[in-house]
């Protein structure tokens, strides 16, 4: 099993930034695409940013320009670099992590991290 554990929420005036952090752990080993999605309440899960192993990524239209995933092998980690933070990017922010899960019968299992506040004040 895959664990994912999210950091760097917090609480942040307008135009601020935060960087959020997602390590893995566990059986990580066939780990591919890997992202960052968010969501408010009475809202559905969205998609922030998104980054396969070769390095492409895939952003949400409210974050292109602001936002940045990137990703690091060697420290199992991945990153969101969030800049000129608004209030509509108030929300609870999960990592996810598409790999293998031999214990479901799943070679495209999504992992889920706990998730991470992130407040931005006006």
């Amino acid at each position: 099993q895959v664990q994912l554990v999210e950091s760097g929420g917090g609480l942040v005036q307008a135009g601020g930034s935060l960087r959020l952090s997602c390590a893995a752990s566990g059986s990580i080993f066939g780990l591919s695409a890997m992202g960052w999605y968010r969501q408010s309440p009475g809202k559905q899960r969205e998609l922030v940013a998104e980054i396969t192993t070769a390095g492409s990524t895939k952003y949400a239209d409210s974050a292109e320009g602001r936002f940045t995933i990137s990703r690091d092998n060697a420290k199992n980690t991945v990153y969101l670099q969030m800049n000129t933070l608004k209030p509509e990017d108030t929300a609870v922010y999960y990592c996810k992590a598409k790999g293998i899960n031999l214990r479901v019968g799943s070679y495209d299992y999504d992992y889920w991290g706990q998730g991470t506040q992130v407040t931005v004040s006006s």
